[in-house]
């Protein structure tokens, strides 16, 4: 492929073109894309790329879109987001979307009160939202970009009902086809997908597009995600499968996933589940709230590993400082009198609750991930090591999750437990 061939190569082929050709030769995307954007061979009608964060997708569907376009004045095609501000802001006006990587003379004209593109030749692309899924009742298409399909809204079955009213309209022209773009999830609509005869699969991970991503973005995601299974997910573009038998499922955490404004604070509260010593397990640190809305949000995961005594309940005080927490939930099971003397000691002037673990830590994990089936929490963002622990949790006892403990989630545990659970919810409590 071109776009692999040498920079002195590709300097010396554009420097024999003439100006329209060199003013063309940036919107060819054939000399710039990678295998993974560009379409596969063979009958197929749904096209899945399904990669890691940074692998080039959305480039991939807006020149896809385009090129239908360009080639056919006829083509309607459907643009569907998980929300209309995402279609807008990512497939349309984004540094990848579609006005952005076409040509001057043929850029489609972008009418946002009519949620329409319209093309030169006559061709349009009209925008749609995966929450509003009766939209798509009724509209025919000739063909159909899906972003993000991972992100589309379960609730009352929105994203498979999104889908089908999709199918259904999918009526014109000879050729339908779908582009679905997304960074794996495990949703049953995106599981539908994988499984079906007539989809083909494009997958590959975020290094796949490293030539084109800044030193600092892949920074940032090794940071975030690596050395956890999330980062198969959402670096290696890898669906990861669920344990049989957790207390959590990933598709149950993304449909708890906050996607919008996180509402004002009524109450926050930092949980600590301490380690039994500073060569040993990690100091889980969780950061809680509960909104004006009365659901519970999980802020920020803390945690310090291999710390101190010291080192930890600094970062205990750090973390209830940034979050403006109203009361510190300490386990105790390790020694009361030591967990409450070390606070105390990194000059933490809330109330302590010190709780002791009367139960083990699946039983006190039920009720909690009960709160999650019921829609009662939401992760505002996504806390990959936390995660990761949380859905090793099995049902019935016993831990397959990453580490010997699961101290992050006993953390989160401890936290909501407080928040939500009320005195006769609540693990038994002593107070120093």
């Amino acid at each position: 492929m071109f776009s692999q061939a040498s920079c002195d190569l590709k300097d010396s082929f554009v420097a024999g073109l003439d100006q329209k050709e060199k003013d063309e030769w940036s919107f060819d995307f054939a000399n710039t894309a990678h295998d993974g954007q560009l379409p596969p061979s063979g009958d197929w009608r749904t096209w899945l790329i399904m990669a890691g964060r940074g692998f080039g997708k959305t480039r991939a569907g807006a020149e896809w879109v385009r090129s239908l376009a360009e080639a056919n004045r006829y083509a309607r095609i459907a643009l569907i987001g998980a929300s209309l501000g995402e279609a807008r802001s990512v497939m349309v006006e984004g540094e990848s979307g579609i006005l952005a990587c076409s040509p001057p003379e043929r850029r489609p004209v972008f009418e946002p009160s009519l949620r329409r593109l319209r093309w030169p030749n006559g061709a349009e692309a009209m925008l749609y939202s995966a929450a509003e899924p009766e939209s798509l009742r009724g509209p025919q298409h000739s063909h159909a970009w899906c972003d993000e399909l991972g992100k589309w809204s379960n609730a009352h079955d929105r994203a498979l009902s999104a889908w089908n009213n999709l199918q259904l309209g999918l009526r014109l022209g000879k050729d339908q086809r779908v582009l679905v773009t997304t960074t794996p999830r495990s949703t049953p609509l995106l599981a539908k997908l994988v499984g079906a005869s007539d989809t083909a699969i494009t997958r590959g991970p975020t290094s796949a597009n490293t030539g084109n991503l800044p030193a600092s973005f892949l920074a940032a995601m090794e940071a975030e995600f690596g050395g956890t299974r999330l980062a198969r997910q959402e670096l290696d573009g890898e669906l990861l499968e669920d344990i049989e038998g957790a207390l959590w499922l990933r598709s149950l955490i993304e449909e708890c996933r906050c996607e919008g404004a996180v509402p004002p604070a009524r109450r926050v509260v930092v949980a600590v589940d301490p380690p039994a010593s500073a060569s040993g397990d990690a100091c889980g640190i969780v950061v809680a709230m509960v909104g004006e809305d009365g659901l519970a949000y999980v802020r920020a995961d803390c945690s310090v590993e291999k710390a101190t005594p010291e080192r930890w309940a600094r970062a205990v005080a750090k973390a209830a400082e940034a979050w403006g927490a109203d009361r510190v939930v300490a386990e105790a099971n390790q020694g009361g009198a030591m967990v409450a003397s070390v606070l105390r000691a990194a000059d933490i002037s809330l109330p302590v609750k010190l709780v002791h673990a009367s139960r083990g830590k699946t039983a006190r994990a039920e009720p909690v991930a009960a709160l999650y089936e019921a829609g009662r929490v939401k992760h505002a963002g996504m806390f990959a090591k936390l995660e990761d622990e949380m859905c090793g949790l099995m049902a019935g006892g016993g831990y397959e999750g990453p580490g010997r403990s699961p101290d992050r989630a006993d953390a989160l545990v401890w936290a909501l437990s407080e928040l939500m659970l009320g005195k006769s919810g609540r693990p038994r409590v002593r107070t120093p």
